[in-house]
C-alpha cells in the first residue's frame, strides 16, 4: 500500500490560537493501537490531527504513516504512529494539557503504563526548550530501563527523555525533519535515528 501522508486526510485544516508566548515548533509523536467505537486506529490518528490543528496551532508538517511493534513485546496489537510539527504560540503546559484532553475525548485511559491505547500524544520537544532544567532532564533521561517500566515524572520534562530511544518516533520525525536538532545534545533527528539498532529501525514499516 502507498505511503499515505495525514495531510492527504484533511489538509491544511488549522488556525492560528490566540495566545501571548512567541511562535515555536511542537513536535508530537501521535500513536493508536486500539480501536474505540469500531473505529480503526489510523483513523483514530488522522482525527486526532484534526483536532490538534483546531486547538494547537497551525500545521507546518506531517509524517506518512508507520505501523511498529507494540513496546514492551507481546503487550498488544501493532501501533499506528506518526509524528507531526505544529507552529504554536501556546506555552508547554497548555499544550500537554491539550494532548491529554484529547486522549481523553478519543476514550484514552491511563490505567496502565506502556498498555493499549486508543490515542497516545506525546509532546517531544517544543523549540529548543528544556524543561523544567537541564539537570531534571538528565536525570529523567538516564533512568535504567526498570525504573522507566516502574516510573513516570509528576512534571513535564522536555525534550521528551526517550526520544533518543524510539526508532518509531524517530523515522517519521527524521522523515519530515531531518535537520531538527535535539535541544540538549545538538543531534540531528537523522543522526539519532542512525544510531539505533538497523533491526529496531526497520521494525518501524510504512504503510
Amino acid at each position: 500500500m502507498a505511503r499515505r501522508s495525514i495531510v492527504s486526510f484533511w489538509g491544511a485544516m488549522s488556525k492560528q490560537q490566540e495566545h501571548h508566548e512567541e511562535t515555536r515548533i511542537a513536535v508530537i509523536a501521535v500513536g493508536s493501537n486500539a480501536t474505540r467505537l469500531s473505529i480503526k486506529s489510523r483513523d483514530i490518528v488522522t482525527a486526532s490531527c484534526v483536532h490538534m490543528s483546531d486547538r494547537i496551532g497551525k500545521l507546518y508538517k506531517s509524517s506518512s504513516f508507520y505501523q511498529t511493534p507494540a513496546f514492551p513485546a507481546g503487550s498488544g496489537p501493532d501501533y499506528v504512529n506518526a509524528v507531526v510539527a505544529i507552529r504554536t504560540e501556546l506555552s508547554a503546559d497548555a499544550i500537554l494539557a491539550t494532548l491529554h484532553q484529547i486522549e481523553a475525548d478519543f476514550g484514552r485511559t491511563r490505567e496502565t503504563r506502556w498498555g493499549q491505547r486508543t490515542l497516545d500524544l506525546d509532546l517531544i520537544a517544543l523549540g529548543d526548550l528544556v524543561l523544567p532544567d537541564l539537570g531534571t532532564y538528565q536525570t529523567w533521561r538516564d533512568l535504567p530501563p526498570e525504573s522507566q517500566m516502574a516510573r513516570a515524572p509528576d512534571r513535564l520534562i522536555l525534550p521528551h527523555p526517550r526520544v533518543q530511544d524510539r526508532s518509531f518516533v524517530l523515522v517519521p520525525l527524521a522523515e519530515i525533519m531531518p535537520e531538527w536538532r535535539h535541544p540538549v545534545t545538538g543531534k540531528t533527528a537523522s543522526d539519532l535515528l542512525a544510531a539505533r539498532p538497523a533491526d529496531e529501525r526497520a521494525s518501524v514499516v510504512p504503510v
